[in-house]
């Protein structure tokens, strides 16, 4: 069970951003049960193990739209003085160099294998995902293509009321 409810947490703290699958620092440092500080502090001295395509630091935006995820709208920051750090799957199998606790080993181990899953399922559902986006683009057309008939219905109805107003109008002049 504890398994599980791992896998489930780890699942909900993977994110996409700028196209990655990533998980936020604060988010390993509470599944590896360390301060986030502390994380990034042997982040920061093992820095030469993180290139950018590994870990990057979100930049403005990108931190207000991951706040705005948890519906906080005020502007303390969360608490932090600097924007988080995101570790792409890369980064955080790197980090097991750096963070040697036979817990942050499990948990490393435990992300490694969720990424690997979800990566597997990407690609063995790519034909069913790619038949989606084909009917998503179908019925956008669709749906310009119904909008142009109901428009002219629309003047089809209008049409006939006015061609029906002029048979029905009161005459006026001689009537035989």
């Amino acid at each position: 069970m504890e398994n599980s409810l791992k896998y489930e947490k780890i699942n909900r703290a993977i994110m996409i951003i700028r196209g990655q699958k990533v998980i936020i620092d604060n988010d390993l440092a509470d599944l590896f049960g360390i301060k986030t500080f502390r994380l990034n502090e042997q982040v920061k001295r093992n820095i030469h193990r993180f290139p950018n395509d590994f870990m990057f630091e979100l930049n403005e935006e990108e931190f207000e739209n991951w706040r705005r995820q948890f519906g906080t709208s005020n502007e303390d920051r969360m608490g932090l003085r600097y924007q988080p750090f995101a570790f792409t799957e890369e980064g955080v199998a790197q980090l097991s160099t750096v963070l040697n606790s036979d817990r942050a080993i499990r948990v490393n181990i435990q992300i490694i294998r969720m990424f690997t899953k979800m990566r597997s399922f990407v690609l063995s559902n790519k034909d069913i995902l790619r038949k989606l986006d084909d009917i998503e683009r179908q019925y956008h057309d669709h749906d310009k293509k119904i909008e142009a008939i109901f428009n002219y219905l629309k003047k089809l109805k209008s049409a006939d009321k006015a061609e029906s107003d002029f048979k029905n109008r009161n005459r006026i002049g001689y009537k035989p």
